[in-house]
């Protein structure tokens, strides 16, 4: 048996006290904290960095990691059900922070304590309706519209849902998301359903049906898109004659890019953005800090005023006032504004979360054949 040579308690201390420096050489003294927050990438996600990512990480000095996604929950379910978690905060939108909440796959927020109003309002009386829930705090009002490109038309654009279906007098290709969500909206409300009763309708076997036979006359001359930054492209491209589109993105290519676009709000689908805070985040704490940060009317204004999506809190509307990039006034290009809300659906989210996986395998199963 071969033994090794026994090391002197001199020896071994030098020896520890070498590793120790070494560590110390390494390691910060005051190592960086940081959460990774999971947004949409292009120019909402810049005016969310400009508008209190930078000031959160000056207040904490908590350091935001970004990434990008397309949406959906598919990530999220893989690392809570792997027990592999990652993300700290996500950007969804309203269905899925249903459906997450019902499934566990997003933190309880609801003894999360909001920021009252610049006047002293209570943040549950200064939200919209429908803006925050036991797992999500909202932060921007934003609409699916329909935009084409002003260099496609000599004279007699769109101007209504029911044109982008009307292949007769507008023919050219098309652009949808690849989702069902807001297309199958769009179908009914182009097929002359009042929005009132667009819900009610696909509550039946009878009214998907209707929307799919709407969709189903446009199919052929579809152009299929998955992230927000496809539709300014083809746009410009003038690779499709109209397409389906964030509000915000076609702001941004309009006023920024100075692109020749023009939207229809006639029929748009609007909705919530929301935050939530995947399962087991593994930086819980400061996760919540970055959410109660987020709520503050200041912070809501300060996106609203770099991309043309509305505050949720009544309070930050007194506080959007010029692009900040441009210096134009940005009320009349937000979803809410008087003339661009004639004829408007706000997205159920409880009624997609109760149809959004058979309309989803409906909805692919259509787009193969």
């Amino acid at each position: 048996m071969n033994v090794a040579p026994a090391t002197s308690t001199s020896e071994l201390g030098k020896t520890v006290c070498a590793a120790i420096v070494i560590f110390m050489i390494f390691t910060p003294l005051n190592a960086t904290e940081s959460i990774t927050v999971v947004s949409w990438g292009g120019a909402a996600q810049k005016a969310h960095e400009d508008g209190y990512f930078h000031s959160f990480e000056e207040v904490t000095g908590i350091e935001i990691q970004v990434t990008e996604y397309n949406g959906g929950l598919a990530q999220i379910r893989a690392q809570v059900e792997s027990g592999n978690v990652n993300w700290d905060l996500v950007s969804v939108e309203s269905q899925d922070k249903v459906i997450g909440c019902d499934e566990g796959l997003l933190e309880v927020l609801d003894d999360l304590e909001l920021p009252d109003g610049p006047d002293g309002t209570p943040a549950e009386e200064d939200y919209l309706e429908g803006s925050l829930s036991d797992c999500s705090v909202g932060t921007i009002t934003w609409s699916t519209i329909i935009a084409y490109n002003a260099n496609s038309f000599e004279t007699d654009p769109p101007t209504t849902m029911a044109d982008f279906f009307d292949l007769e007098k507008f023919p050219g290709k098309r652009g949808i998301r690849r989702i069902p969500e807001v297309n199958l909206e769009f179908a009914l409300i182009a097929d002359g359903v009042p929005v009132d009763e667009v819900y009610d309708t696909l509550s039946t076997d009878e009214g998907v049906d209707q929307a799919f036979a709407k969709l189903d006359s446009i199919k052929d001359f579809l152009v299929i898109w998955e992230a927000g930054a496809q539709p300014p492209q083809l746009l410009a491209d003038q690779e499709v004659l109209m397409t389906t589109a964030y509000n915000g993105r076609i702001f941004n290519a309009q006023t920024v890019e100075k692109q020749p676009f023009v939207i229809i709000w006639d029929g748009q689908v609007r909705d919530y953005g929301q935050w939530v805070i995947v399962a087991g985040s593994p930086n819980l704490k400061n996760a919540r800090r970055f959410l109660q940060h987020v709520a503050l009317s200041s912070s809501l204004a300060g996106v609203a005023n770099r991309i043309s999506y509305g505050p949720v809190r009544r309070s930050a509307w007194d506080l959007v006032d010029k692009h900040i990039p441009t210096g134009i006034d940005m009320r009349p290009h937000m979803p809410t504004h008087p003339d661009n809300s004639k004829n408007v659906l706000t997205s159920d989210a409880e009624w997609w979360a109760d149809h959004k996986d058979e309309l989803t395998e409906r909805f692919s199963a259509w787009l193969s054949k």
